[in-house]
């Protein structure tokens, strides 16, 4: 079972982190993308989308057309982080992605009512 906590963030989004020192001006300014990117993917989620191969692929394609340089997006079941079976409620959207020297990490909880 994983236990979370909440992410605290910057009031842009980004998630705080001793990592996003090496980010330039303009990085910094771009760096919310990542989150932004997750969040929508939670409100598709929540709209009803269920092609989750598809909402990775379109994430990281955003996350790519913004300049960074994606390790991975992935949404996977929130208790275990395994791949979700149809019909899952409980889901979180994970990214790693590198923007100039920093690899940023984030994630968002999905709760599908």
């Amino acid at each position: 079972v994983i236990e979370s906590v909440p992410t605290v963030r910057e009031p842009d989004g980004l998630a705080m982190s001793s990592r996003n020192a090496y980010l330039t001006e303009a990085e910094r300014a771009q760096a919310p993308q990542l989150y932004r990117t997750l969040t929508d993917i939670r409100g598709q989620l929540l709209a009803g989308e269920a092609d989750l191969e598809a909402l990775e692929q379109a994430g990281l394609a955003r996350l790519h057309e913004a300049g960074f340089r994606p390790d991975y997006l992935r949404i996977l079941r929130a208790s275990d982080l395994r791949v979700p079976e149809p019909g899952e409620r409980a889901l979180v959207a994970l990214a790693a992605a590198w923007l100039g020297r920093a690899r940023l990490i984030d994630n968002i909880q999905v709760l599908i009512p």
